[in-house]
């Protein structure tokens, strides 16, 4: 596990002095959906809200790619927060939208657990947009994530 952490810190050291001249904006947003799982001889579904900040490097016309921080919570009782790090890359289709995989490390409560997904992401007018992504993590139990978000660009 120190070493994929090793590894991302590197990647993100190399992403930022690869594009520091490149365009790209800053974004926030919060989120909600529904987290499900299976594993340990348990299965359920049940709420989750989350925020996140990121900033996304535009490498074309048609590409960028981003790194993000998040914090997600389960809402049951003990349930621990899930902080994340993590990036994506992706397509812009025109000014307005973006289709992107997503990749990266949640972490909390003593465990951690990498993460892949996917997401689409709709501008609506100026610097708002809302977004839905899905997510699994993977651990000794599998964790799957939807969730609908709404945020601003900076």
């Amino acid at each position: 596990m120190k070493n994929i952490v090793r590894f991302a810190g590197v990647a993100l050291m190399a992403l930022t002095a690869s594009t520091a001249q490149a365009a790209g904006e800053a974004r926030a947003e919060v989120r909600g959906g529904l987290a499900w799982f299976n594993g340990l001889g348990a299965s359920g579904s049940e709420a989750v809200l989350g925020v996140a900040v990121g900033y996304d490097f535009d490498i074309s016309d048609s590409a960028f790619i981003g790194v993000e921080g998040s914090a997600d919570k389960v809402l049951v009782s003990g349930s621990d927060i899930l902080w994340g790090v993590g990036g994506r890359v992706g397509a812009k289709l025109g000014d307005a939208t973006r289709l992107y995989a997503a990749g990266g490390l949640g972490f909390g409560g003593g465990d951690t657990a990498p993460y892949l997904g996917v997401g689409a992401q709709q501008k609506f007018g100026g610097s708002f947009y809302g977004k839905l992504e899905y997510r699994r993590y993977f651990d000794i139990v599998d964790i799957n994530t939807l969730a609908v978000g709404v945020g601003m660009t900076f």
